[in-house]
């Protein structure tokens, strides 16, 4: 069990606020200890001999929770017993959860309709805790769920502050403040061994692509990362530095066509054993959502079929389903939120520039955990950085709230 002296007293009076409140806000940005704090709470909350649930908005999240925590963590929808025929949750205020503390974590994520169908399941005696960065992109659905509730000042909040020495000394850390206050990150020129935040500055958008396959290929696995470590992110789907062409290069060059191996081909994508391979709906009969990433572990020809192993468990599609999967070689930033990698190659380019946002650069920073490569011009950079418009969402949550 993490014990008091364990935690800061910033973090100790996070702990104290959520054992003491019937719902809380935990919010804080990266190297700040939202993972040690709430594996504290749980831990208290158990040997008080409470029922915790864990829950996150996204399959990447959870399994990520579960791994730090040391406990099953759940994506919301199956926490809340998604009906696949009906589509809709089968736990609600009519027959709520079994619980007596839900936590839900990458709170940032959640749209407002999502959120309802939380708050209605939660037990009327039980506690709900909200764990996110609000800095970092808001929901894809509608709403802006943390930020209103933040805003609103009539939700508790706790906000962790203090950056720990080991994290003070990550480049990527450190970058990503610099980036939330409105400077432009720090990288060392040249590069220098043991770095984990570094630049390739590039201005052509071939070359761009040339060396983002070299850093996956080669570059990144001499440093000793495996490729399923590392993640390449951009902020577009089109264009020359899109998620698509991205995709179809690193596939050719990290799964390439080989006789005998299956592969099926549906208008322009091709999909192989092997291939990292990305949902795009919500699938409530197969279970597996929207930003779940797996790998295909077999084309069957004969039967029409695709399987795809999504963490713990296997999807089965058929060739006319095939529209609901992407390759997940290259992903957009929006759909990597709620995600870590042991590496990223973040793109960042000015012809982007429609996509080039503060929050964006942000959040791209901060799903890497041990080395991020920029590539891409120092120029849309610091436009990323400057541009701290992002589009604006109009919502009653917080008046309601205070009301």
């Amino acid at each position: 069990m993490v014990g008091e002296a364990a935690l800061s007293r910033q973090q100790a009076e996070a702990v104290k606020l959520a054992l003491t409140e019937k719902i809380v806000v935990l919010t804080g940005g990266p190297g700040v200890g939202k993972t040690t704090v709430t594996r504290a709470i749980v831990d208290l909350f158990e040997s008080s001999g409470c029922t915790v649930l864990l829950a996150s908005p996204t399959g990447r999240a959870s399994k990520r929770l579960s791994e730090v925590t040391g406990r099953d963590a759940k994506t919301i929808h199956r926490l809340l017993e998604i009906d696949p025929v009906a589509w809709e949750f089968r736990r609600n205020e009519e027959r709520p959860l079994e619980c007596d503390v839900v936590i839900v974590d990458e709170a940032s994520m959640l749209d407002i309709e999502l959120m309802w169908a939380l708050v209605r399941a939660v037990p009327d005696s039980g506690r709900l805790i909200l764990v996110g960065d609000v800095d970092q992109l808001p929901s894809v659905g509608p709403g802006l769920v943390l930020r209103d509730l933040i805003a609103s000042k009539g939700v508790p909040m706790a906000r962790l502050t203090e950056i720990f020495r080991q994290d003070r000394e990550s480049q990527i850390v450190m970058n990503a403040y610099r980036v939330n206050e409105g400077k432009a990150p720090h990288f060392n020129t040249p590069a220098r061994a043991g770095d984990d935040c570094t630049l390739v500055s590039e201005a052509d958008q071939e070359r761009i692509v040339e060396r983002t396959v070299q850093l996956v290929g080669q570059d990144l696995p001499r440093e000793g990362f495996q490729p399923q470590d590392i993640q390449v992110l951009t902020p577009m789907n089109k264009r020359a530095l899109g998620t698509v062409r991205l995709n179809a290069v690193l596939q050719e060059a990290l799964n390439p066509a080989r006789p005998g191996r299956p592969e099926v081909t549906r208008g322009e994508k091709t999909i192989r054993e092997g291939d990292r391979i990305v949902q795009t709906v919500n699938n409530y009969a197969k279970n597996v959502f929207n930003g779940d990433v797996g790998t295909v572990v077999s084309v069957d020809p004969a039967a029409s079929t695709v399987t795809v192993q999504f963490y713990d468990e296997a999807a089965w599609y058929e060739y006319d389903e095939l529209d609901e999967l992407e390759l997940a070689y290259a992903l957009t930033v929006h759909k990597a939120q709620g995600s870590e990698y042991p590496a990223v190659v973040l793109v960042n380019h000015t012809s982007q520039y429609i996509m080039l946002q503060r929050n964006l650069l942000y959040t791209g920073l901060t799903r890497a955990k041990k080395k991020c490569v920029v590539v891409g011009n120092r120029q849309a950079v610091w436009t990323a950085v400057r541009n701290n418009r992002p589009a604006r969402r109009y919502t009653r949550l917080r008046e309601l709230v205070t009301n």
